[in-house]
């Protein structure tokens, strides 16, 4: 699908940051492509974004209102409606990356019929995917993996894209998450393909390729959380990964969404290792990657230092410190 840009991205009335974090991602990596955001009473999260009615967001070039929030379950509430069907109305195309179908709801359904706009639902797809085959294809793959969700898995993967590019690697971003796709222009919502098409899915999207090609899989979930570890599954075994870098937020102490201890990175590296080799006998951990926001600069420093020496692996904040030294250590591994 092509979503006509600029987007005004609507956070409706999420109760925290995290909660907007499609939005966020769209806003980090593409920026040029938002006009502003929409928000209602109450909200928690703010992209720090020009504050738009719709009226004015259409004046501004806008062209597709996106429902730029990851809620448990995907779920589009009710009282989001109005302002989608004022979008609509206004002359915007929309776009949501959620579970719920926008053309599900009556009221949206006859709105983009009367007005003859178009409704986008990213994690939807026509296309048809065999299961999963296990056997080994060309090229090189590296997968973002977490101790939990939301702890930047898909911003190491897009900022080790960046970096292998710039250095003349041969590397592609795959998306497999709605915020991915809003971002890169293709991909797959790995978590809407039903359960017995995952790797297969996860195959389709990295398929064959020359031998000094890296594609870099955007990671879903965590194999350690009780709602999302089927899928994280999934995709650690169609992704069937060479390297993987493990994502963590290290002030965090249950997972989010569930009251689950959080497993330690030792933890992490073990099991992706374990259940990986069932499709790549030789996936191997290539570093850790950390959010460190909650720490002052010295502080982030001494804790990547002692998270590198603990796994013998090099760690960095991606955002903060970037992946120079994640990318010299794949280069490193895997010589051209």
């Amino acid at each position: 699908m092509t979503i006509p840009q600029p987007y005004l991205l609507f956070l409706g009335d999420v109760a925290d940051q995290l909660a907007a974090k499609t939005a966020a991602g769209i806003v980090d990596w593409r920026d040029e492509c938002c006009v502003g955001q929409i928000r209602l009473r109450g909200c928690k999260a703010d992209l720090g974004i020009a504050e738009l009615t719709i009226a004015e967001a259409v004046a501004k070039g806008a062209r597709t209102l996106v429902v730029g929030v990851a809620n448990a379950g995907g779920l589009l509430p009710d009282h989001w409606t109005g302002v989608i069907v004022d979008a609509i109305e206004a002359g915007l195309d929309v776009a949501s990356g959620l579970h719920t179908r926008l053309g599900s709801i009556p009221a949206i359904a006859e709105a983009a019929e009367r007005c003859g706009r178009r409704l986008f639902d990213v994690r939807q797809t026509d296309q048809r995917f065999d299961t999963g085959k296990g056997v080994k294809r060309s090229g090189r793959r590296l997968l973002t993996v977490g101790t939990d969700c939301s702890v930047g898995k898909k911003y190491t993967a897009l900022a080790l894209e960046r970096e292998l590019r710039t250095r003349g690697v041969k590397a592609d971003f795959r998306a497999t998450g709605q915020t991915g796709v809003f971002i890169s222009g293709l991909g797959v919502a790995i978590d809407a393909v039903v359960a017995d098409f995952i790797s297969g899915a996860a195959e389709w999207l990295s398929p064959a390729t020359e031998p000094d090609h890296w594609d870099v899989i955007e990671g879903q979930g965590s194999l350690f959380h009780p709602s999302f570890a089927g899928v994280t599954l999934g995709l650690l075994h169609g992704a069937q990964p060479d390297v993987f870098v493990v994502c963590h937020e290290p002030t965090r102490t249950r997972m989010r969404g569930v009251d689950r201890p959080l497993p330690s990175i030792a933890e992490v590296i073990d099991l992706t290792i374990r259940c990986g080799q069932l499709t790549n006998p030789a996936i191997q951990p290539l570093g850790i990657a950390v959010n460190t926001q909650a720490y002052d600069e010295a502080e982030a420093r001494a804790y990547l230092l002692s998270v590198s020496q603990a796994h013998g692996l090099p760690a960095t904040d991606p955002i903060r410190f970037g992946v120079s030294c994640l990318a010299d250590a794949l280069q490193t591994q895997f010589p051209t």
